[in-house]
């Protein structure tokens, strides 16, 4: 059985044939190394291994905030450090899950004391989520220790390729929500 790689549509080349979903120009597919594919292959790949990375990372630092936090919680702390007072459907919507499982987490959020809900005054059926002064406290100086770490490995960068990354982050982050 022959294995199908995806491919990408890059644009057009010269004579107006596709290049990169399922060909070179020319009406020849293209194989990995071959010409526009090799960087997006290169891109693949090296996001693979940052996705990892930060996944263990997030799992490590979830649970020094609290020894029982799962990993995936991290990033929702992070976000209610930046914007508190969110509804859960606005938790979700920005974070990527379900409407179930965000309530599962801020469940479990609010059982080890982390965040607490308040009645929305906009809405009296909605609730509207926050950090505790407890969770802020514990979120920061996990965050900070991870900012240190950052500022250690970078420390050879020069700050305009450190603040490059960060804005090219940002535009991926910002195209991928919708």
């Amino acid at each position: 059985m022959t294995k199908l790689r995806p491919t990408f549509r890059i644009g057009r080349a010269e004579s107006g044939a596709d290049v990169g979903e399922g060909g070179n120009g020319e009406g020849q597919p293209l194989r990995a190394g071959q010409g526009v594919d090799q960087e997006f292959l290169a891109l693949e790949r090296e996001l693979t291994v940052l996705l990892r990375r930060a996944r263990a990372s997030s799992g490590e630092m979830a649970r020094e905030v609290h020894p029982d936090l799962e990993s995936a919680a991290y990033g929702l702390l992070a976000r209610l450090d930046e914007r508190s007072g969110q509804r859960a459907t606005e938790l979700a919507a920005f974070i990527g899950v379900g409407k179930a499982t965000m309530s599962r987490q801020l469940r479990a959020l609010e059982e080890l004391g982390l965040i607490a809900r308040e009645p929305d005054p906009a809405d009296g059926r909605a609730w509207l989520v926050h950090l505790t002064d407890e969770g802020r406290a514990r979120f920061r100086t996990v965050r900070d220790a991870r900012r240190a770490r950052y500022v250690r490995q970078l420390a050879n960068w020069d700050r305009k390729e450190v603040a490059e990354l960060a804005r090219l982050l940002h535009q991926l982050n910002r195209r991928s929500e919708g």
